[in-house]
């Protein structure tokens, strides 16, 4: 029987990231996955910007892209887009890498190569660390699903059926399409 070699939370942030690669820290495994793709790219940027300046107006907190947060003692994970209120900021050492929390809301647009399974570990992951939400897009299906703590099953929402990404706990006042973020 194989054995897994497991890292530390020092071993994974000492390791050297090679171009094309994204790496993640699950209990202890190392997950490799490929760079996102063009489709995956503009989905999470355009929503990123569009999250970013109503957060700096209305002096919530901070968006970020692609940051690795610890979730646990040997879990880092990186959404594509994280959601950290203003509270959560103070007196954090912003520099240091991981942060050393999870984010208030997750977001994670899904790509063809995501497994269902995997997927569902990193929302627990998340929600067990303290998320307050976490979203997965799904840009083939057009649809989102949202997880809260403490929920079995998952909202749905559909872009065909002009549905909209919003938290008005999280980001009230906050709104966009879901057509709007996968166009």
């Amino acid at each position: 029987m194989a054995t897994k070699s497991l890292l530390s939370i020092a071993d994974y942030v000492a390791l050297d990231e090679p171009a094309g690669l994204r790496h993640e820290l699950s209990e202890g495994e190392l997950i490799v996955s490929p760079s996102a793709n063009y489709i995956h790219n503009q989905i999470r940027d355009e929503f990123n910007s569009r999250l970013r300046v109503f957060v700096k107006e209305k002096k919530l907190g901070g968006v970020v892209s692609e940051m690795d947060f610890q979730l646990g003692e040997d879990t880092v994970r990186r959404p594509d887009i994280a959601f950290i209120s203003r509270a959560r900021l103070e007196g954090i050492d912003l520099e240091r890498v991981p942060l050393p929390f999870a984010p208030d809301l997750a977001i994670e647009i899904v790509s063809p190569s995501d497994r269902a399974a995997d997927l569902l570990l990193k929302v627990a992951q998340y929600l067990a660390a303290g998320t307050k939400a976490v979203w997965l897009f799904y840009p083939n299906r057009r649809l989102a699903y949202r997880y809260l703590p403490g929920k079995l099953e998952p909202e749905v929402r559909s872009a065909d059926a002009g549905d909209r990404f919003e938290d008005s706990e999280l980001l009230p006042g906050f709104h966009l399409t879901l057509a709007e973020i996968f166009e």
